[in-house]
């Protein structure tokens, strides 16, 4: 839990090339959690943090009725060059890392922040916009065409993971993984460290946000906790 709760934070750092620094946690720790459980806790959150380079810089610990935590990552990038949702143009291509799907599976512990990736990404100037998906692709492709006022084509075969029906892939969400946009004349690798990047569409003109997938429209749908 410790992990995860870092990993999901680092992965917004991930999404604009950032470089992570240093991360707050603020817990609200019931009577069960005892010292055995909450040093496992922060044990799994070192975990990570040392492997993205990002110290525990502070927070607060309370106690409280139920668990609660909530961590916030400082992190930089060069002035001005952050990678942001609203830079895609009509005519870039759209990819995404990884597979989609694999949390719907609900096999998999722990998730790798795609920090280098991002990092790649901004350092060579090959993404006009980035973004990570949490919510589920359907759902955050949808965002990152709303904050570009632009539209998206989707083609697949899109990289759902094996076992996972492609419905559940595009939505069901916790994936994590970078969902980019790049000028069609960019060079993208196939892979980074060993990570698929696919390419699965592109970026049109038309009303912001709306969406096709093989020519039929594709709903926003996808965790959205204020829904």
């Amino acid at each position: 839990m410790g992990y995860r709760a870092l990993a999901r934070a680092l992965s917004d750092i991930a999404a604009m090339g950032g470089t992570p620094m240093a991360y707050f946690v603020s817990i609200l720790v019931p009577e069960w959690a005892e010292k055995k459980w909450l040093d496992g806790f922060y044990r799994g959150m070192r975990m990570v943090g040392e492997q993205a380079g990002a110290v525990l810089a502070g927070g607060d610990t309370t106690r409280g009725e139920q668990l609660v935590c909530d961590v916030m990552v400082l992190g930089h990038a060069p002035v001005g060059r952050a990678l942001r949702r609203d830079g895609a143009r009509v005519g870039d291509a759209i990819y995404v890392s990884g597979e989609l799907g694999v949390e719907a599976r609900g096999q998999r512990v722990r998730f790798e922040p795609r920090l280098a990736l991002g990092r790649y990404l901004l350092a060579n100037r090959l993404a006009t916009a980035c973004m990570d998906v949490s919510d589920g692709l359907a759902l955050d492709l949808h965002r990152l065409c709303v904050e570009s006022g632009l539209a998206a084509e989707l083609r697949g075969p899109l990289p759902v993971a094996k076992g996972v029906e492609e419905a559940v892939a595009l939505t069901h969400g916790e994936d994590y993984e970078l969902l980019f946009t790049a000028p069609a004349r960019k060079r993208i690798p196939a892979s980074f460290n060993g990570v698929p990047l696919t390419r699965i569409g592109r970026v049109v003109s038309g009303k912001a946000g709306r969406m096709t997938l093989e020519g039929k429209p594709l709903a926003a749908k996808g965790w959205d906790p204020f829904r």
